[in-house]
């Protein structure tokens, strides 16, 4: 009760939120013009001045949503936010792409591996055919490998490093690209050219060629799309209309990693990046049943074992 013995206004306890029509100005909350004795500034007020930003009693995130899409807009048509802004919805194509199929690929990559060495353990080779020809397997070999390396390296850097990572060290991202230029197309030159020799040397040398299968071919073939695929989006990032891989690619292969694929932003990527992908996860695929499980068998051992120490004869 106030000094004028007048009731303060409440809202209803059983029906809190905002009732249409109901002035916010000069009179009390209840409909009644206000008196000399009543008071200026009342809670009851502003709390309804708070909660009338909120058309329909709507609250939270409802609320949110409401002002979203804005008054008279149909719900699902108001303005995109953040990265979602200018896209179309993710189609099941699109779905079946980037939220499947890279499980599907881990799930054969994975499994693949575990049955090759669980039954077929003396298989885990890579058939060497250094007996057959050797002048030509000794050149292009290292370089195969070395520059695969490379590569591999490179993809670790641009799909696990974020964007605030290289630029809270100081590399803008023309730096980075300059680099990649540089040393990613290089590598990959080099393992390309590698491979032409050692397809080469298998085609023209006949035992070399009668024990290459069928399985071996189908591998180059996929191998040598994914180098070239990859030497063409290296090139082409230099094209300011390119969306960068690190926006697209990198944060879905991260969000794939955390159980949480981001296929609106690889969406947003490039044809030739989605193609080099898609390759790729072919290559996973086919890695278990292949030659290229030998990679899983270097001898880093031999890097870190101790010195063998013995006694020089003496003449």
């Amino acid at each position: 009760m106030g000094a004028d013995g007048r009731r303060t206004a409440r809202l209803p306890a059983g029906d809190a939120g905002v009732r249409r029509g109901r002035s916010l100005g000069g009179g009390r909350a209840g409909g009644a013009p206000g008196g000399p004795g009543a008071p200026a500034d009342r809670p009851d007020r502003a709390r309804l001045a708070v909660r009338a930003r909120d058309r329909d009693g709507l609250r939270g995130p409802a609320a949110d949503h409401r002002r979203a899409t804005g008054p008279g807009r149909p719900p699902g048509q108001g303005r995109p936010a953040g990265r979602d802004r200018g896209r179309l919805p993710v189609t099941w194509g699109e779905s079946a792409l980037w939220v499947i199929a890279p499980y599907v690929t881990l799930v054969i990559f994975i499994g693949g591996l575990i049955w090759r060495y669980k039954y077929d353990r003396f298989g885990w080779t890579t058939r060497s055919s250094q007996l057959y020809e050797s002048p030509l397997l000794r050149v292009a070999s290292p370089l195969f490998h070395y520059g695969l390396l490379f590569v591999i390296v490179g993809h670790v850097i641009g799909l696990l490093v974020p964007v605030r990572w290289t630029n809270a060290i100081g590399v803008s991202n023309d730096a980075y690209h300059v680099n990649a230029l540089l040393w990613g197309g290089v590598a990959g030159v080099v393992t390309l050219v590698a491979l032409g020799l050692l397809v080469y040397r298998r085609r023209v040398n006949g035992p070399v060629f009668t024990a290459t299968t069928v399985n071996d071919k189908i591998m180059y073939l996929v191998l040598a799309a994914a180098i070239v695929t990859g030497v063409v989006t290296t090139v082409a990032g230099f094209d300011p209309s390119v969306v960068s891989y690190r926006t697209t690619v990198g944060p879905w292969f991260r969000g794939v990693l955390t159980l949480q694929p981001d296929t609106v932003a690889m969406g947003n990527a490039s044809g030739l990046y989605k193609l080099h992908t898609l390759v790729g996860m072919a290559l996973f695929v086919l890695f278990p049943v292949s030659r290229l499980v030998h990679a899983l068998s270097a001898p880093l051992g031999y890097l870190f074992r101790p010195y063998i120490v013995y006694r020089r004869r003496t003449r």
